[in-house]
Order: C-alpha cells, then sequence, then structure tokens
C-alpha cells in the first residue's frame, strides 16, 4: 500500500491540498551527517527550475524533520519529515468534481474509497506527493558512499530536442509526455535476489510509485527481442566483471553485475490538459465535454529525473544494507 522497503523501509502519506505531504524512513543507520541544506539542491531539481511546462504552483519544500535527527546526526530511530501545502487553490476542483478527468486517479479512486477520498489536486494520488519520494531520496543517498545515481531526459513528445518537443505542446494547447534515463555506477557485483527480488523486480515496483510512468525497460530492453543471441550476450572482459557491451543493462539473473546500471521509463502527458475532451459525469450519467482548469504541469517528465534518482537510490540503500546482512560464504 504506502509502505516500501525490507530495511530500509519507507512509509508515504499526505494529500496535495491537505496540510502537508510527507515520509517516515525506518532502518535508516544512525551517525549519517543530515541537515536541512542537504534537500535544497534535489527539492529545487523537483520544481523543475520554474521553467515552461511547469506549474506555477510553487511551495517551499523545506523539509520539517520531526524525530530521527539529533545534532546533525541520524540518531537510528526512524526519520519522520514533513513538506507544508501552502499554496494550494482547492476551489479549482470543486466545479469538477462530478466529471472525473480522463486518465487520471478521479474515477478509480471514487469507486476504491466510496467517495471519501480528498479529490482536490488529486489528492493522495498527486505528483506532490513525490516531494516526500525525493525527501527520502536525499536520505538514501546518504548510505551509497561511492556510488553516483544521475538521470536525465532523453526526448519529450518523441522530440530528442527537448526544447523542440515543448514547443509543440505549447502550441496545441496540450500535455505531453516524455522519455527519462538513469544511470547507476560504481555498484558492486552481486546485490538483489533471483525472482521476486531481483534488481529490475525492486526498481520497477518502486518506479511504477511515481505518477504518470507507464514503461520501463533495462540495457536494450524491448529492442532486444529483436537481437541474435550472440549480439545481445555482454561478453565479459575481466575479473572485475567489465562487459564489451550493456545490452543486460547492469543486472543479470536478477543481480547487479559491476557495470552500469542502465535504464529508461516512459512518462506519460499529464492527464489534467486544458484541451477539451469528453468525460463522464457520474451524477446525470451522461458524457459532456470538458477542459481542465487551474496549475498544471504540462510536461510530467521536467520534474521526473530527480523523483527517478530518488526512488533507486532508496532500493539501492535497502539492498546494500540487506546485503551486508547476508552471511557468506568464504571459500578457502
Amino acid at each position: 500500500m504506502n509502505r516500501f522497503g525490507t530495511l530500509f523501509n519507507v512509509q508515504i502519506f499526505g494529500e496535495s491540498h491537505g496540510a502537508c505531504v510527507g515520509i517516515t524512513i525506518d532502518g535508516c543507520p544512525a551517525g549519517l551527517p543530515l541537515q536541512v541544506a542537504d534537500f535544497v539542491e534535489d527539492m529545487e531539481r523537483r520544481k523543475g527550475g520554474q521553467q515552461k511546462g511547469t506549474t506555477p504552483r510553487q511551495e517551499d519544500d523545506i523539509p520539517i524533520i520531526k524525530s530521527g535527527l539529533f545534532n546533525g546526526l541520524t540518531t537510528g530511530a526512524p526519520i519522520m519529515m514533513l513538506f507544508e501545502n501552502n499554496n494550494t487553490r482547492s476551489g479549482d476542483y470543486e466545479k469538477q468534481r462530478s466529471v472525473p478527468r480522463p486518465g487520471h486517479a478521479d474515477f478509480t479512486a471514487h469507486h476504491k474509497f466510496a467517495g471519501f477520498e480528498d479529490y482536490r489536486g488529486g489528492g493522495h494520488f498527486s505528483g506532490r506527493l513525490t516531494a516526500a519520494l525525493v525527501g527520502a531520496g536525499v536520505v538514501a543517498k546518504r548510505i551509497l558512499k561511492g556510488i553516483e545515481v544521475k538521470s536525465n531526459i532523453v526526448s519529450i513528445g518523441g522530440e530528442t530536442d527537448l526544447e523542440k518537443g515543448l514547443q509543440r505542446a505549447i502550441d496545441a494547447k496540450d500535455s505531453v509526455g516524455g522519455i527519462v534515463e538513469c544511470v547507476v555506477k560504481g555498484l558492486p557485483i552481486g546485490l538483489g535476489e533471483h525472482f521476486f527480488n531481483s534488481v529490475e523486480s525492486l526498481i520497477s515496483h518502486a518506479v511504477f510509485s511515481i505518477p504518470a510512468i507507464r514503461a520501463i525497460e533495462f540495457g536494450t530492453g524491448f529492442a532486444a527481442a529483436n537481437m541474435f543471441g550472440v549480439e545481445h550476450n555482454d561478453a565479459i572482459v575481466d575479473a572485475t566483471g567489465k562487459t564489451k557491451t550493456n545490452h543486460a543493462g547492469g543486472v543479470v539473473g536478477g543481480y547487479t553485475n559491476g557495470n552500469d546500471l542502465v535504464f529508461r521509463i516512459a512518462v506519460k502527458p499529464t492527464s489534467s490538459t486544458p484541451k477539451e475532451q469528453n468525460t463522464l459525469n457520474w451524477e446525470t450519467n451522461e458524457q459532456e465535454k470538458f477542459s481542465v482548469k487551474g496549475r498544471h504541469d504540462l510536461c510530467i517528465a521536467l520534474r521526473v529525473p530527480v523523483v527517478l534518482e530518488a526512488v533507486t537510490a532508496i532500493v539501492l540503500a535497502d539492498l546494500i544494507l540487506i546485503d551486508q546482512k547476508i552471511p557468506r560464504i568464504i571459500k578457502k
């Protein structure tokens, strides 16, 4: 539900127009240096730099850390942090209560929770909650010593020229999607478990907790289906596990193999679009024309790179802590 992880465990809470969003992190080792200033860079990146294509809604996103930190060091107790919601306009959503946005969780949430859900701004299903994920990612990155997690936008609207892809959406007065790639360098060999807790399984699980994600591929991904085995297989070069190519994306048999972990995700166009479309009015039980008003992202992909880094770091931090707990057979 709202909890993820084994040893490094996170539980997310809050709603878009509620008092705050936040996250509780359990299992973080004691003694890690951590202060509010450490969150600034990633929280600013999540805002998208106030560039065109992102929502005019702006929040300070300064974490309020309620527990688990003392004298600038983690204590080993659960870390609870909050991000206040101060710049909300809930009235924008009163008018559309009976007309769920196509592509959004309005309709499914209404049925799941029998109408008791907080529908303002998407409630618990809003991208606003990614602020909490990024906060947890900052902590997780503290555990990943010597490991670099970096994400970047590969394309917007099918264009590798990001500005061009974004302008196409602006001209069409519609939203647009994009592709984001994540590369992790410095991973040891053997993180992960086979079958259900493979590296790909856990990262995919975490990635789909990010609103608006439609697909994921590791290494060559779907292109592998069109390759011959001898072409796709990564020849091992030396005892460190280095391979001549990296079609596997750094994962073999569910385990990291010492090469860069490489994967890409597809981000759908924002469901809330000013473009007129049809939807069902559940009060009249008839279809009607519908256009979303209010403040929304034109392209969610602009905000995703740092969120993708965060969930990836959360998974890897958990796997590293698990790996440290597992006794190893020493060969004589």
